[in-house]
């Protein structure tokens, strides 16, 4: 699904350049499980905002789906990732003006669903997140875990084929990020392909493989035994 070759992030202003990734080979295979870690400032987030497409690598290919769309300018770039990909942020990222229906729905709304499969589409991923109670409430009448459950349900109602988590658990307690790492993990069960990065050596165990990233390297990659071809 995914194949990053040679691949470089620059950031360039009047007085510094900074190479925030640098010579990353990455494959993805669908439906894998992959976690990527590393200190603060190696790159994973600037990773994460090039494999969803949200930004450009300086240098370096990226083929996704069978498509080079490295040089992709932004609107080919949006339309391409749109009901393909589907992001949960460790902020949320939730419309403090729209409901839990309503943030749910903003994805389908870009897609230009038709507002009966719109509402069959949240009604079904809020009962399965259990949500249903919460649909008429905001983001700040939430719980740090009910907002991540939310973000969860915006990301996943497209039914997209693959979904980018940065930090997802970073904000939560002990108690909601397991229920958020187990909600991804029934996500890979079905088929949907995960990146997820992350800073805990525990969440990171539910994925299939980690990949280690330090000062825009990959460094390491550890497969876990039973996934071994």
């Amino acid at each position: 699904m995914i194949e990053t070759k040679d691949l470089k992030k620059i950031y360039t202003t009047d007085e510094v350049e900074t190479t925030a990734l640098n010579n990353v080979n990455l494959k993805v295979g669908e439906g894998e499980f992959v976690s990527v870690m590393g200190p603060s400032g190696c790159g994973k987030s600037t990773l994460m905002n090039i494999l969803g497409l949200l930004d450009n690598p300086s240098r370096g290919d990226y083929v996704f789906m069978g498509k080079n769309v490295s040089a992709y300018a932004e609107h080919r770039r949006t339309q391409f990732r749109k009901g393909v990909i589907g992001f949960v942020f460790q902020s949320f990222n939730l419309i403090d003006e729209l409901t839990v229906y309503e943030n749910i729905e903003l994805p389908l709304l870009y897609l230009k669903t038709s507002p009966s499969e719109r509402k069959k589409k949240v009604e079904a991923v809020m009962e399965r997140l259990k949500l249903v109670p919460r649909r008429g409430h905001f983001p700040q009448q939430l719980s740090g875990g009910q907002q991540q459950r939310v973000a969860v349900a915006r990301a996943i109602v497209t039914r997209p084929r693959l979904i980018l988590a940065d930090e997802p658990t970073g904000n939560l307690d002990s108690e909601n990020g397991e229920e958020v790492m187990n909600l991804l993990t029934h996500l890979h069960e079905e088929g949907t392909t995960i990146i997820m990065v992350t800073h805990s050596p525990a969440y990171a165990e539910y994925s299939q493989r980690v990949v280690h990233l330090f000062d825009g390297h990959i460094v390491t990659e550890n497969v876990k035994e039973e996934f071994h071809l």
